[in-house]
């Protein structure tokens, strides 16, 4: 704690949103760094190396240049913790460092020299493998807490001026729009929907409870705030039901005309041409679903910004049919012991359905391949070490007394069912994220739209799903 203890010791933590200050002890070699625009009194580049478990930490007034002949001022500053590195947003004015913080770029370092000899001697080498930020670059030290921040000279080459970058890497927020706040956005989003017309708002959608389509509304006005970083600019397919459950429903994939608050983007349907696939972009195009008949809400792997890079794994664990909730709790409990030997951060939410659905945020892994690979791995390990209770294999003859492991969602096209979903099922259950500790306690289809709005006042027990970097 003593290297953090400046930076503790400058903040109210009662009033800026930045994490505390804590040391960490990591067991994977691979070392990150993080380069954040602050405008602040003066705006800067803050530039930070993880090392030693916290982040080695300089202000670059200019930022970083990709030239070998520009030289740099890069200020250090104090050390700043591991978790920093995801930070954006506001800092308090009249608190240390006051202004707006966004995440301009991030990704790993090699060292080419020790960086503890480095900072004694006055001169760090290293390779950046960043979004932004490529190739051999040098901090040099000249005096006082003052280094410059220099471009080697290597294959790295083309790259723009770093003021052609104006978004964040993490949101695609630029600065402005983080300081509007998304809070702010969603405020002006909620107003927006006051001009949706419902039609036929006493139209019974589920007989047993008898919920009408007012009543859906309204549960997606309430929750539209905590679903909405799951689902806007992610592909969509909803469940749509324009004669209730109990009549014909179907998936709805494509956009044929242009509605407030979806967005549209054409991409080759599964017969090989292509089609106008759609997205929502504020609490408007939630809304905008339910008068439409969409009820059930399924998004891609993947942001329509970064198609090709999915960011969240899903785990779908499907029972046979009969099993006990016990086993089905104790296949949730397995597979996230498998995830915790890999080091990988999981969430956990009910389905509305038969089983649970285990989540994990990942944005190291870069193509979608890849990505089937892992959810693939993880599904077949917990075959080969529990073959009496799970299979990998899609095939119903092969799931007699067992658990499903499926990972085959984790592909690009596939979908999941969004966090805080409603599922067109009989019950009217709600897929709805919940605390690992709550896992013994809550059925995978018993909380209903009612009990879902009343949990809204409990604190997220997903709040950290965004910082999470591995």
């Amino acid at each position: 704690m003593k290297k953090l203890e400046k930076y503790n010791q400058k903040r109210d933590f009662k009033k800026t949103k930045e994490p505390f200050g804590k040391e960490i002890t990591k067991k994977s070699k691979k070392l990150h760094f993080a380069v954040q625009y602050h405008l602040a009194r003066k705006d800067h580049y803050d530039f930070r190396l993880e090392y030693d478990g916290v982040l080695k930490s300089w202000a670059i007034p200019k930022g970083p240049s990709y030239n070998p002949k520009d030289k740099r001022l890069a200020v250090q500053v104090e050390d700043h913790p591991y978790s920093y590195r995801n930070f954006e947003g506001i800092i308090p004015k009249g608190e240390y460092g006051g202004g707006t913080v966004m995440l301009w770029d991030e990704g790993y370092y090699e060292i080419i020299e020790d960086t503890t000899h480095g900072l004694k001697k006055g001169s760090i080498k290293f390779i950046l493998h960043g979004k932004r930020l490529k190739g051999h670059w040098t901090l040099v030290y000249f005096k006082e807490d003052n280094w410059l921040l220099i471009k080697e000279k290597d294959e790295v080459k083309g790259f723009k001026d770093i003021n052609e970058y104006n978004t964040s890497v993490k949101t695609g927020r630029t600065i402005e729009e983080i300081e509007e706040g998304k809070a702010k956005k969603r405020k002006q989003s909620n107003k927006k929907t006051s001009t949706i017309k419902l039609t036929n708002p006493d139209k019974v959608i589920f007989l047993k409870p008898k919920i009408t389509k007012q009543d859906i509304f309204k549960y997606y006005e309430k929750v539209s705030e905590r679903m909405l970083p799951f689902v806007e600019n992610r592909i969509l397919s909803t469940i749509r039901c324009p004669d209730g459950v109990n009549g014909e429903c179907f998936f709805k994939k494509h956009l044929e005309e242009n509605k407030n608050g979806l967005g549209k983007i054409k991409l080759p349907s599964d017969k090989g041409h292509k089609e106008d696939y759609y997205y929502i972009k504020d609490a408007s195009g939630i809304l905008g679903e339910v008068q439409m008949n969409g009820y059930e809400f399924h998004v891609w792997g993947s942001n329509v910004t970064h198609l090709n890079h999915p960011d969240f794994l899903v785990f779908d664990l499907d029972p046979d049919e009969g099993m006990s909730i016990n086993k089905i709790r104790q296949g949730v409990k397995d597979l996230k012991s498998i995830l915790d030997e890999l080091h990988l951060t999981s969430f956990l939410k009910t389905s509305g359905g038969k089983g649970y659905h285990v989540v994990v945020p990942i944005h190291q892994i870069k193509t979608w391949s890849k990505f089937r690979e892992v959810a693939k791995n993880v599904a077949e390990i917990m075959e080969a070490k529990w073959p009496d209770r799970y299979v990998s294999n899609v095939r119903k003859n092969k799931r007699k007394g067992k658990i499903f492991i499926d990972w085959i969602r984790n592909t690009k096209g596939a979908t999941s069912v969004a966090p805080y979903s409603l599922r067109t099922k009989k019950k009217a259950a709600v897929s709805m994220p919940i605390r690992w500790s709550e896992l013994d306690k809550v059925k995978p289809n018993e909380i209903t739209m009612e009990e879902a709005i009343k949990r809204l006042k409990r604190k997220d027990p997903w709040e950290n799903f965004f910082l999470i970097d591995q």
